[in-house]
This record gives structure tokens, C-alpha cells and sequence, in this order.
């Protein structure tokens, strides 16, 4: 019985360490302000008047995110190895609307781009 108790014990803090696996959490439907997150973490930049500085970094590669009501959703492409949506980052600095698969990790929230309107 003891080592049934010190096994399960040892099994507990094991499984505790292993990062639960990854997965899509459903789809989300997002409205928010297209910004690109180097200008908007670093100099709070956005908006109309950042539009083409904001295009500039996204085409440069800097990830796009998703600003609603202070809540920044860090924006995916729909696979591996694609590219976010032209129509999205043309958006930059305006309010869409985004639908997606919704992923955590590493307290970021992350939404894949299935839809933009």
C-alpha cells in the first residue's frame, strides 16, 4: 500500500511537469484594431494615421495582432508555413472583424485567420 502511495505521489509530480497538450481551444469570432505589435508594444502606435508603417512591418514580417478593448490577440495564418491574408494587413489600423481557431500558450492568445471582414 505504501508504495502504491509513493508511486502515485511520484506519478503526480511527473504529469505536473509535462505541458498539457496543444490544441485549438474552438473558433472565436474577434472585432478589434489591426496593429502591428513592434510600433503598438513599443511606442503604442496605431490607428489610421500608422496605416502604412503598420503595412511596411507586417509585410517585413513583424506579427500582426488583434487590439479589442485592450486585449491583444496575437493573429495566425489558417496553416504552417502560410501567410496572413493581403486583405488583412491592407486592414492595418482599421477595426475588422476576425473568425478563427483560438490557441493559449504561454499566456498569449493566439487566433487563426480564417475569415477577416
Amino acid at each position: 500500500m505504501r508504495n502504491r502511495i509513493v508511486l502515485a505521489i511520484g506519478l503526480l509530480a511527473i504529469s505536473s511537469r509535462v505541458p498539457a497538450a496543444m490544441g485549438a481551444e474552438g473558433t472565436i469570432t474577434v472585432k478589434g484594431e489591426v496593429v502591428d505589435t513592434f510600433c503598438y508594444a513599443t511606442m503604442g502606435a496605431r490607428g489610421a494615421s500608422h496605416h502604412a508603417c503598420g503595412v511596411a512591418c507586417a509585410k517585413a514580417g513583424i506579427p500582426v495582432g488583434l487590439l479589442q478593448e485592450g486585449e491583444l490577440y496575437i493573429l495566425l495564418p489558417k496553416s504552417d508555413k502560410g501567410k496572413l491574408p493581403e486583405a488583412l494587413i491592407d486592414k492595418m489600423g482599421s477595426v475588422v472583424t476576425v473568425t478563427g481557431a483560438k490557441y493559449k500558450a504561454g499566456g498569449v492568445t493566439f487566433v487563426t485567420v480564417e475569415t477577416v471582414e
